[in-house]
């Protein structure tokens, strides 16, 4: 299998352009017209994973996260990631890494997986991303206006929420004159020509704005298509950080802390009081989440689980909200099953291992 087939599929589930801008996901090291063989799963692409990526024969590793975050200097392996990054080029493995554009959407995601193993219901974007959609506008003769309109759908667009082929369309009549040189569909070279037409209008992610515009360049009779693209700053239900849901039945807080350290496999969690004797509502964020405890708040949440709170954060919570502090690697783990499960679901045939070693730098003395 070729590499670009891989990464087009996970960047179809996580685009690039969903991580946060200090990220740095996408392929770190290899050629994407590599022949892959097999692929091993982790969640840190350290040197030890590319010694079992050696091992076991696989030439891909696929990453949560970027083993590389900042411009390297030199590459004389005097730390873990040089160390890792001059192993894989050597023995021509492939790192890719795909890191908060998975954290950041809610089908597939990161955080939606964590809502599983703890069966959370009626879940949603805890804090939606802003300015991430656009609207097209297009005009087309009412002979094409369905052939344009069913291609855009396909294309990506007209999705809003639990609903797709979402359109409006106005009904109007367009003028324009040929001039020497042009091909025009309709009308005659020199005349003003008057044309039934069917403004039509889609919302879209920024991210497929090529995809449509190709779609609609191949399906538009005119030569010269009139259209424009607006930036909208209404908020995508669709991607965002953290998550937030319902348990299936209430729970006082120590039965939702031991019910974490089953359904997680937590060796230990940091958490605050709570003043609530029963919790139902809970919001969530894999890896380092504290930035959205006041969001969870906001939205009423009785426990906000997490990981990377300071020791000052925890005040934060001023007895509004439970806080369980889980731990980066053990609120991230389940990546590797996510992974896998999406890449064998799509790709069959193809070989996927999981790492089965812990690559959490933390260690607990329990």
């Amino acid at each position: 299998m070729i590499l670009r087939e891989i990464i087009a599929y996970l960047e179809k589930i996580a685009p690039p352009s969903l991580q946060e801008t200090y990220d740095n996901s996408g392929l770190l090291v290899g050629n994407r017209e590599m022949e892959i063989t097999r692929a091993l799963i982790c969640l840190d692409s350290i040197p030890e994973v590319i010694d079992e990526a050696l091992e076991k024969g696989a030439n891909l590793v696929i990453a949560h996260h970027p083993i590389v975050f900042n411009g390297l200097k030199r590459f004389n392996g005097s730390t873990h990631v040089e160390q890792a990054v001059i192993k894989a080029i050597k023995n021509d493995i492939a790192i890719y890494a795909i890191h908060t554009n998975l954290d950041n959407v809610l089908q597939n995601g990161v955080n939606q997986k964590i809502a599983e193993k703890l069966g959370l219901t009626d879940t949603r974007i805890l804090e939606p991303k802003i300015g991430i959609l656009r609207k097209l506008s297009v005009f087309c003769p009412d002979s094409h206006a369905e052939q344009v309109r069913m291609a855009l759908f396909k294309a990506g667009a007209g999705k809003v929420g639990n609903y797709d082929a979402c359109s409006f369309n106005l009904q109007g009549d367009g003028s324009f004159r040929a001039l020497e040189g042009a091909k025009p569909y309709v009308g005659e070279i020199g005349k003003i020509h008057w044309e039934p037409e069917i403004r039509m209008e889609v919302v879209f992610p920024d991210y497929l704005q090529n995809a449509i515009l190709r779609a609609m360049f191949r399906t538009h009779p005119y030569e010269e298509v009139a259209y424009d693209i607006v930036k909208l700053e209404n908020s995508w239900s669709a991607v965002g950080s953290g998550l937030i849901g319902d348990l299936p039945e209430e729970m006082s807080p120590q039965e939702f802390l031991e019910h974490i350290k089953v359904r997680m496999n937590i060796p230990m969690i940091r958490y605050t009081d709570s003043i609530h004797k029963k919790l139902k509502k809970v919001a969530l964020c894999g890896g380092s989440g504290s930035f959205l405890l006041q969001r969870a708040i906001s939205q009423d949440a009785q426990v906000f689980l997490s990981s990377d709170f300071k020791y000052h954060q925890f005040f934060e919570s001023e007895k509004k909200i439970m806080i369980a502090d889980v731990g980066h690697y053990e609120g991230e783990y389940f990546t590797i099953e996510l992974l896998g499960h999406l890449l064998t679901e799509n790709f069959p045939t193809f070989a996927v291992i999981f790492y089965g070693n812990n690559t959490n730098p933390l260690k607990y003395y329990c």
